[in-house]
């Protein structure tokens, strides 16, 4: 979670809100203003997103992937290395963070539930 976190607050910068100084005048850096339920999916339903998104209907959906190849990378050239000999269809996605139009995410997870 904190990788796939990591890469979205990246790329999609504007849902980390200011600074706040609490009543000491210390201050608390920006966490995200928005919302993140966290779904409880299966790796097929990952799979199943992934291959939805290379449709022109959710072009503009930003989509970050955390893949047993990250997991199993000890370093980023490991992992670039081993994911650009690795067809799509041998990928096994263990996470993964959507942002962009409510109404797009929810057609894409609406059948997954809560993780528990």
């Amino acid at each position: 979670a904190a990788v796939l976190g990591v890469s979205l607050g990246n790329l999609a910068s504007e849902i980390i809100g200011p600074d706040v100084k609490d009543a000491d005048e210390r201050i608390h850096r920006g966490i995200t203003s928005k919302s993140i339920p966290i779904l409880g999916g299966t790796k097929e339903q990952l799979k199943i997103i992934r291959e939805k998104l290379n449709g022109e209907e959710f072009a503009d959906l930003i989509f970050v992937d955390f893949s047993q190849i990250a997991q199993k990378s000890l370093d980023y050239a490991t992992y670039t290395h081993k994911l650009q000999q690795t067809p799509g269809e041998d990928i096994e996605y263990l996470g993964c963070a959507l942002y962009g139009p409510e109404k797009k995410i929810k057609h894409l997870t609406g059948s997954i539930g809560l993780l528990r």
